[in-house]
């Protein structure tokens, strides 16, 4: 599963959770087409609230995406 958040305030960064059911929830944070950034959760709430607390993505922001 993924999740994506492109914030219009927050252009041009975008913002992805993929989950890996070994390990957890990767936050990564894009900048154009580069990863500038990739953190890993143990739960998508975490990995929610974490994308708040250092980006200011909102939780309404997030959207459910094909892979």
């Amino acid at each position: 599963m993924k999740w994506r958040a492109q914030p219009e305030n927050l252009k041009p960064k975008r913002f992805e959770i993929e989950h890996d059911s070994f390990i957890g929830f990767y936050l990564y944070v894009f900048e154009g087409e580069n990863c500038i950034g990739d953190y890993l959760h143990g739960t998508f709430e975490v990995a929610i609230e974490s994308a708040l607390e250092n980006y200011d993505v909102t939780k309404d922001a997030w959207k459910e995406v094909e892979d």
